[in-house]
């Protein structure tokens, strides 16, 4: 019986990890989407004359921090 329950308390805990992850992953996700969209938003205000290049330079900073660090999938899906 207890082997029966080791094998259920890790496999529960395995769910948990794989859950974890895929929370983490979306979150990333959406993250990556809000600073694309930040990105499109200072550009455009850059070319309608109410923007700076330095807000679009930091935005595209942004973007590509996140991009180094959490993948460009966001940009594919």
């Amino acid at each position: 019986m207890a082997g029966f329950l080791d094998r259920a308390k890790e496999q529960a805990q395995r769910g948990l990890t794989q859950g974890k992850q895929k929370l983490d992953d979306v979150q990333a996700q959406r993250a990556g989407g809000d600073l694309l969209k930040k990105l499109g938003a200072a550009y455009y205000e850059e070319r309608k004359g109410s923007g700076s290049p330095d807000a679009t330079q930091r935005a595209l900073q942004a973007l590509e921090a996140h991009i180094a660090t959490n993948g460009d999938g966001f940009l594919h899906g």
